[in-house]
């Protein structure tokens, strides 16, 4: 099987996924929770089926009492309404409001309410957070390869793993850009915590094939650079597989049986780690290549540039 050859394959299939969630974040970006906008969410479960009714008449309670809905969620037996900040007081005037509507038939799961200037501070530090995560990756991977024989470099290896790691994060923020708009999925702080298990999961994956190829380079040299990372990447390509679906299985049980409260949550760690398993096999590997490639081609006409100088220059002398 030669993954190699094949990489530009690999590589558009990527671009086929990334480039329309990159399209949805440029015109309708994220759908921020009050995690990060600020705001006050109230979550309802009856014990009835919710319908159109129901949902009218939760929210004719809020506005009866002149709060703004900014959004409404709904499934099967429950509602999460959106509101700009609200007080205990108000939150005690919707409830009266509701409890001739539906009586015992409804409950109050939930009511919390986060400041825009909190909101604020959990969007920088997320940033944050991702850009320390990805230096600090880059530059233990660059120790950890340090005596990878040359032209190989240590540094090559970080930069190709960051390069698959952002190729998780763009495919998980993208697609979470078209769930917002298309399914009115909103991204909390539980989705960023997501992101940074992507990333720790997307760079152990990588490390386990770039490893078994710093092995091989030590073995054999890399005077054939390609064979070497496509033997590597075969040799731990069983090993990734099965690690990616032992972890795939648990969060797929998870999704069925566990809460809608946790649902996105799961779905951003399935979509993270196939993106992950994806990118250490088909992406970070073969870039590596593609840069090895690059600077052989690079090197070759530099050398046959100053052979041409130095011919130019003794045909020069006899005439």
């Amino acid at each position: 099987m030669n993954i190699i050859d094949k990489k530009y394959w690999y590589f558009l299939i990527s671009l086929l996924v990334i480039i329309p969630g990159l399209i949805s974040l440029f015109f309708w970006r994220l759908n921020f929770g009050i995690d990060f906008t600020g705001g006050s969410q109230i979550t309802f479960s009856f014990n009835q089926k919710v319908t159109p009714q129901v949902i009218s008449a939760t929210e004719k309670a809020f506005t009866n009492n002149k709060i703004q809905v900014v959004s409404v969620q709904t499934s099967q037996n429950g509602i999460i309404v959106r509101t700009p900040p609200i007080n205990d007081k108000q939150d005690l005037a919707v409830n009266q409001q509701l409890i001739p509507a539906f009586g015992p038939t409804y409950k109050q799961e939930d009511y919390e309410t986060v400041g825009p200037v909190i909101g604020s501070e959990t969007t920088a530090n997320a940033f944050k957070a991702i850009v320390v995560a990805s230096i600090l990756i880059v530059l233990y991977i660059a120790w950890s390869f340090r005596k990878v024989p040359k032209p190989a470099s240590s540094w090559r290896f970080g930069i190709c793993a960051i390069v698959a790691l952002l190729h998780d994060v763009l495919v998980l923020i993208g697609l979470f850009s078209l769930f917002g708009h298309f399914f009115h999925v909103e991204v909390d702080s539980l989705f960023v915590t997501a992101v940074l298990t992507v990333i720790g999961f997307s760079v152990h994956d990588t490390i386990v094939v770039f490893d078994r190829i710093r092995e091989n380079l030590l073995k054999s040299g890399s005077s054939a650079f390609t064979q070497v990372v496509n033997d590597s990447i075969l040799q731990t390509l069983s090993r990734s597989l099965n690690t990616s679906l032992t972890a795939i299985l648990v969060l797929l049980a998870l999704l069925i049986f566990g809460g809608d409260s946790v649902r996105w949550f799961i779905v951003a760690l399935l979509i993270g780690i196939i993106s992950g398993t994806y990118s250490s096999i088909f992406n970070a590997s073969p870039l590596l290549v593609v840069w090895q490639d690059v600077e052989k081609s690079r090197r070759n006409k530099s050398l046959n540039g100053k052979l041409n100088v130095h011919s130019n220059g003794k045909l020069a002398g006899i005439k």
